[in-house]
């Protein structure tokens, strides 16, 4: 098992959640966060006086899925997330040791 985790622009999750619903992924944790990288922030303007806004809007998007489905859901979340323009985001992929359902106890691959 195996938990992606993507860092993405907020106006991409609807896009990213529908092509990852043909690939058999159930469900997934979205996580409103700020953050910076390469982008450095922005410039804005409110009530006429400019300032520099550091960290920039994104989503976290965890889905734990099971080994043979990662490379498929890098993919259709690279692809569909992808504008590219700086601040498109990351992909990482990180072990899963265990999995358990609460509700029914299942484990691992059948919690998923």
């Amino acid at each position: 098992m195996k938990l992606v985790m993507a860092i993405i622009k907020p106006f991409k999750l609807d896009e990213v959640r529908e092509a990852l619903t043909p690939l058999g992924v159930q469900g997934l944790t979205v996580t409103e966060v700020k953050g910076f990288g390469r982008q450095k922030g922005q410039t804005e303007i409110y009530r006429g006086a400019e300032y520099h806004v550091s960290f920039l809007p994104k989503l976290k998007i965890e889905v734990a899925v099971p080994g043979d489905l990662v490379e498929a859901v890098v993919e259709a979340i690279a692809t569909t997330a992808r504008t590219g323009k700086i601040g498109d985001g990351k992909i990482f992929v990180l072990d899963v040791e265990r999995a358990l359902r609460i509700r029914t106890g299942e484990t691992d691959d059948s919690a998923l």
